[in-house]
């Protein structure tokens, strides 16, 4: 089975920076895989932050935080990562990393694994 292990929560002050981990196992490759952050924050459902296609490196971000939020991956460490800039406390959530095949990879539906998740709060 797929496990996927987030790192790197914590509490930033309002404008900084902060760079989360997904460390994946299970699989010998994570070729065909699209690995996308979602974040959930009390009250408010769960939503996509960014992915990344695995095979081609190439990344999809909504405009709630592009040119903040940046996702890239190390194929050795099977492990992908979250690079947030200009932190807002809108920001705080769990952040979640995700795996999965069907190509859905806008909604929650699309992922077939999932990380225990890692908070992130934003003080003003």
């Amino acid at each position: 089975q797929v496990q996927l292990v987030e790192t790197g929560g914590g509490w930033v002050q309002a404008g900084g920076s902060l760079r989360l981990s997904c460390a994946a196992s299970g699989r010998s490759t994570f070729n065909g895989y699209t690995m996308g952050w979602f974040r959930q924050a009390p009250g408010k459902e769960r939503e996509l932050v960014g992915c990344i296609n695995y095979n081609t490196g190439s990344t999809y971000y909504p405009d709630s935080v592009k040119g903040r939020f940046t996702i890239s991956r190390d194929n050795a460490k099977n492990t992908v990562y979250l690079q947030m800039s200009s932190l807002s406390p809108e920001d705080t959530a769990v952040y979640y990393c995700a795996a999965g095949t069907h190509g859905y990879y806008l909604i929650p539906r699309g992922y077939d694994y999932w990380g225990q998740g890692t908070q992130v709060t934003i003080s003003s």
